[in-house]
């Protein structure tokens, strides 16, 4: 039978070990350094919520440079390849750029990925010397940061798609091999989503807490952000159930780190030191997106599932059926389980974290356990906020759907 596998890369297939299936080592090579990065930046986390004081090669951000430069030496030996091999079989289907180099769109996106993360590096430091401890995640070399952080995960994501793309309607004459190769690149766009959205997640976290979980601002944010990503790469993947699989991915990658790290020593070295914790304190339990997420698949299997060439609902339509189940079964999930994570002493163990405080805030405050009042509001309030969420949650959906529209399409 005739390989449904691209052309331009049947020389990399035929040079390639059996565990690579064909697929260029550049495509690894990014996944794991988005792996790096993510883990890091939990790490880091952890590290100021638990010692405080850090330097520009402290341990977790010796994790971020690896996955940094991983990424662009591998991204670039991609690009320079394809550049100065005249005859290079991918070169048809590059894309040219300064009028000199050519390359892969994941590529490019990885490469200048890992440049402003690595820009970002001294400016931290500087930071830290002038300014001292960051109170808030966002601050403005940590926003160079994360920008370079996401543009390097879309990297991977991309240069995962553009692979994947290539056996959409190739389905019918397929050998072994290429059933293997597509099952993996399945799962490298699952992982690649799946390490993104945490780091979407992360970004949102100091809004999106367990304290904040009975605020129409809460929901209000998810609405914004997470239909929008959750259905494009919904609809770009090619697993049968993509958003619960992602989720999943986020889950575990978010509470391995907190998990592990928890149990090694850690000393406060920055005052003051109002909580004389020992050990790391971990991040924060995340959301409990598999459960929406699994909604948002079985709708997506009933009702975008093409007939006849055509979708049974115009995407306007889905937007809004997508939009209302997954802000109504997040609320059915989230607020319950916010309220059992900070008020419940069955949370406050090693398994649902809540019991994670930093070393600069008081061990005895009279809200470490509830909700304090300016968390709450009033029925009205609420659901006037909970309505506007809905609404943004609808055109966050539709231009999840466009965009996940635009990712089907990458091949190159």
């Amino acid at each position: 039978m005739e390989s449904a596998f691209p052309s331009s890369f049947q020389s990399d297939r035929e040079q390639s070990g059996s565990w690579r299936l064909g697929i260029p080592t550049y495509i690894y090579a990014v996944v794991f350094a988005s792996f790096c990065v993510v883990m890091g930046l939990l790490w880091d986390i952890m590290w100021h919520m638990s010692i405080g004081r850090d330097g520009l090669l402290a341990p977790p951000h010796v994790v971020i440079y690896v996955g940094a430069v991983v990424s662009g030496l591998f991204s670039a030996y991609q690009i320079l390849s394809l550049t100065f091999t005249k005859n290079h079989p991918g070169r048809a289907t590059a894309i040219p750029f300064w009028g000199i180099f050519y390359g892969s769109l994941g590529a490019m996106f990885s490469v200048w990925g890992a440049l402003a993360m690595l820009t970002s590096a001294p400016f931290d430091d500087w930071w830290h010397n002038t300014y001292g401890l960051d109170v808030q995640i966002l601050t403005p070399p940590h926003t160079i940061l994360a920008v370079g952080i996401m543009t390097l995960q879309f990297g991977a994501i991309v240069g995962v798609l553009a692979l994947q793309n290539q056996y959409r309607n190739r389905l019918t004459s397929q050998t072994t091999e290429d059933v293997l190769r597509l099952g993996r690149l399945k799962w490298l766009f699952a992982l690649a989503a799946g390490l993104l959205l945490i780091i979407l997640y992360t970004l949102l976290s100091e809004s999106m807490g367990m304290r904040e979980s009975h605020q129409s601002g809460y929901y209000a944010t998810a609405a914004i952000i997470l239909p929008f990503y959750l259905l494009a790469v919904g609809r770009a993947s090619m697993l049968r159930w993509p958003i619960t699989t992602i989720t999943g991915i986020y889950i575990l990658g978010m509470l391995l780190p907190s998990w592990i790290l928890q149990n090694f020593p850690a000393t406060p070295r920055l005052g003051p030191v109002l909580n004389p914790i020992t050990q790391y304190q971990p991040f924060m339990f995340p959301l409990l997106l598999v459960i929406p997420g699994l909604a948002l698949d079985w709708l997506m299997h009933r009702f975008d599932a093409p007939l006849n060439g055509k979708r049974k609902l115009n995407d306007w339509l889905l937007a809004g059926i997508y939009a209302v189940a997954f802000m109504l079964v997040l609320l059915a999930v989230q607020w319950p389980f916010g309220d059992f994570l900070l008020t419940s002493p069955y949370a406050q163990n090693g398994v649902f974290l809540s019991y994670s405080w930093t070393y600069d805030s008081p061990p005895d405050w009279e809200y470490r356990y509830a909700f304090a009042p300016w968390n709450l509001q009033s029925a009205a309030d609420f659901w006037t906020g909970f309505g506007k969420a809905l609404l943004y949650a609808t055109l966050s959906a539709r231009v999840g759907l466009f965009w996940g529209n635009w990712m089907k399409r990458i091949a190159r």
